[in-house]
């Protein structure tokens, strides 16, 4: 056997390519060619991130280059302490029914993400392989999409992608003020599916992205399931001062900014969408929900007895932000309408019309370690019910770069539209959340 293609050499090639990589590291997603210290002013080179959502890549570890293929390797972590009050609690739903609240108060090691992405052939063609794990929800899958950029304007890619209903949707995770979306984002906003889209440059500072999706979130549906309707969505940013918002367009000015960075954005989203099971079972999707936190396919949602089998969703959003030396501003207001309801019966209404906004502030109280922040969010509903929201906290990065946080949170919430076993909020909720948590990115 020739002495490059023996077991034990090629092992130890291995071993050896493994120890550089962890010796040399490539730098962390938020850092630049020197790690910043506070006060230290960062050159950030624009980072549109809107084609992988939340299983956009970090920098990582390089661990293999070649003119036909690359490995990268990079790793999201997340533990958290949640606790959800009062602990047990009702609240009355739109049609005057008793539900019950969900609190949870508990300690998970909560969120777990691995990249590994590359080129192959060429390096116009690339790939993302997303190692997810939810420990909150015992969910963990493995999935990911390919994209081929044909130049500056244009790159087609295909694979689990985002419906780009809301900004937070197009990549600035995890860096946003906690370790969750806000209220009236989440509740606004459609999931995460398989899909195609194209994403690019059209002019300078100005980008666009649309999507084509097999349904508003594949969380939960299976291919079996799944109604015969589509989503379409599409989002464009302009980013007119320095031409970028910061890594990944997050949240926070940990960077601090010397000249104003700005971002403007609108994003809109149509889509038919099924209960994705038969009218005597419980409803598969679950992303949706109506105002008083009760699922639209849920039987009697709307009317007592009555299935809502599948309807339109229509979602328009507009967004704007500003960086400047620590200072952090940004805000989005959302309208949502609901219709073409396709039901096992007669329903009091035709459709349903939302409306809602936030908007959140940080400011770097020891530039490049700590930021406080607070934040607010209001939905405007159909039922008169118009829930809120105000919440702040703190953000500590012990390394003086986006790599490693600490974290604490509270929220006071009233009538929460919105709940999900892996978020701050449980549907109804009319209370306070505290969150204290810690993550990393490399």
């Amino acid at each position: 056997m020739p002495r490059s293609h023996h077991p034990t050499t090629a092992a130890l090639r291995a071993f050896i390519l493994l120890g550089a990589a962890w010796l040399c590291p490539v730098r962390g997603a938020a850092q630049d060619k020197a790690e910043p210290t506070p006060g230290d002013t960062v050159t950030i080179s624009p980072f549109a991130n809107t084609t992988a959502g939340e299983f956009t890549p970090s920098r990582g570890f390089q661990i293999f280059t070649a003119e036909r293929g690359s490995l990268n390797i990079s790793f999201y972590g997340l533990f958290r302490y949640l606790n959800q009050m009062p602990g047990e609690d009702t609240y009355t739903d739109h049609l005057g029914r008793e539900r019950s609240v969900r609190a949870r108060k508990d300690l998970n090691w909560h969120r777990t993400m691995v990249w590994f992405n590359g080129h192959f052939w060429t390096p116009r063609l690339r790939y993302n392989i997303t190692a997810w794990s939810l420990g909150s929800t015992q969910q963990t899958l493995l999935f990911g999409n390919l994209q081929y950029n044909v130049g500056r304007a244009l790159t087609v890619g295909v694979g689990m992608a985002p419906n780009l209903t809301v900004r937070s949707m197009q990549g600035s995770f995890p860096f946003w003020g906690g370790s969750d979306r806000q209220m009236s984002e989440e509740f606004m906003r459609a999931g995460f599916s398989s899909g195609a889209f194209i994403t690019g440059q059209l002019v300078n500072r100005l980008w666009y992205t649309a999507s084509v999706n097999t349904n508003l979130s594949q969380l939960g549906v299976t291919a079996k399931n799944d109604p015969r309707m589509l989503a379409f969505s599409a989002s464009v940013q302009w980013m007119p001062t320095t031409g970028e918002f910061g890594p990944r367009g997050g949240f926070g000015d940990l960077e601090h900014h010397e000249q104003v960075a700005t971002r403007f954005g609108a994003s809109a989203a149509h889509a038919g969408e099924g209960r994705a099971a038969p009218d005597s079972l419980p409803n598969n999707e679950t992303q949706l929900r109506l105002s008083d936190g009760v699922y639209v396919f849920e039987t009697g949602a709307l009317a007592d007895g009555i299935t809502v089998r599948d309807l339109t969703y229509d979602v328009v959003a507009v967004d704007a932000g500003l960086k400047y030396k620590g200072l952090s501003l940004q805000g989005e207001y959302y309208f949502r309408r609901l219709s073409d309801f396709n039901a096992s019966g007669p329903l009091p209404l035709s459709s349903i019309v939302d409306h809602g906004f936030q908007a959140q502030a940080m400011y770097m109280v020891i530039p490049g370690l700590v930021g406080l922040y607070g934040t607010t969010g209001m939905v405007f509903d159909e039922f008169d019910r118009d829930p809120w929201e105000v919440s702040g906290g703190v953000s500590f990065w012990p390394v003086g770069n986006r790599s490693w946080r600490l974290n604490m949170h509270v929220i006071r919430i009233e009538k929460s539209p919105t709940g999900s076993d892996f978020g701050y909020y449980t549907a109804g909720q009319s209370g306070t959340t505290f969150s204290l948590g810690t993550d990393i990115i490399f």
